[in-house]
């Protein structure tokens, strides 16, 4: 590089990076869509007016978890109510997966709202229990149950 070249991209190179970006092309379809990154899967579908599904397949982890913590944060600012996200279909979540949630959660609560979360018997669920986020999330045992509010995983 010569010194008066920048090692930033220019804005064209920005624009095409953006138009690449699997968030970008999600957000393009504005509530309904799949994407997939990575070793990660993302099924985005609204429920009703207040309520946005996410649904995500593989591991939520350090390559996946901006994609997911925007698109979450995204969702809370256009004003979704509520945030439903399906751990389900997780093999493995690891800190900046769990943080990626939080952040979603912080957000949504900023405006109104609320992220639940899906969890089956398992890892994923074991791991919230342990890290106590049972009780920052209200966590359900099927996505209907949390769509409805009713049948919350309670406690240790």
């Amino acid at each position: 590089m010569r010194w008066f070249e920048s090692s930033r991209p220019s804005v064209n190179a920005r624009t095409a990076q953006r138009e690449r970006d699997p968030l970008t092309r999600l957000e393009a379809r504005d509530t309904e869509g799949s994407v997939h990154i990575d070793d990660l899967n993302i099924h985005l579908r609204s429920s009703d007016d207040e309520t946005q599904v996410f649904e995500l397949q593989g591991s939520l982890d350090i390559a996946t978890s901006p994609t997911v913590r925007a698109a979450l944060l995204d969702a809370a600012e256009r004003g979704q109510h509520r945030l439903v996200v399906d751990l389900s279909g997780l093999d493995f979540i690891d800190s900046t997966g769990l943080g990626a949630l939080i952040g979603g959660q912080r957000r949504a609560r900023e405006n109104g709202g609320e992220v639940r979360l899906v969890a089956r018997e398992g890892q994923i669920l074991r791991l919230l229990r342990i890290t106590g986020l049972l009780t920052v999330f209200p966590v359900y045992r099927t996505l209907e149950d949390a769509l409805a509010g009713s049948g919350r995983i309670e406690g240790l």
